[in-house]
């Protein structure tokens, strides 16, 4: 069973960094994509960023290009989302996800955690 727990959260102030991880279990996900999404409150839950597994290619939301930087450590099964020039906008849960490379669906995903993003 595919398990993903985040961390790394917290409160920052704006034009500040932080890190997530999300440390996944439960598969090699050598056929997996993973991706890190965002839920801030009243809106729907939305893309930050992706990552294939194998290979490393990546995507992200048009809203964190430049800012934001997704990685993966094959070794310590745990995925990074590195956050600079934070804005109050980037405000949200944090949740890390995983799904088959020939799937567009994530079927797995973690309990999320809070950034927030003090102006």
């Amino acid at each position: 069973q595919v398990q993903l727990v985040e961390s790394g959260g917290g409160l920052v102030q704006a034009g500040g960094s932080l890190r997530l991880s999300c440390a996944a279990s439960g598969s090699t996900f050598i056929t997996y994509r993973m991706g890190w999404f965002r839920q801030a409150p009243g809106k729907e839950r939305e893309f930050v960023a992706s990552i294939r597994w194998s290979g490393a290619s990546t995507s992200y939301a048009d809203s964190v290009k430049g800012r934001f930087t997704i990685s993966r450590d094959k070794d310590k099964n745990t995925m990074y989302l590195q956050m600079n020039s934070l804005k109050p906008e980037d405000t949200g849960v944090y949740h890390c996800a995983a799904g088959l490379w020939a799937s567009a669906a994530y079927d797995y995903w973690g309990q999320g955690t809070q950034v927030t993003v003090s102006s």
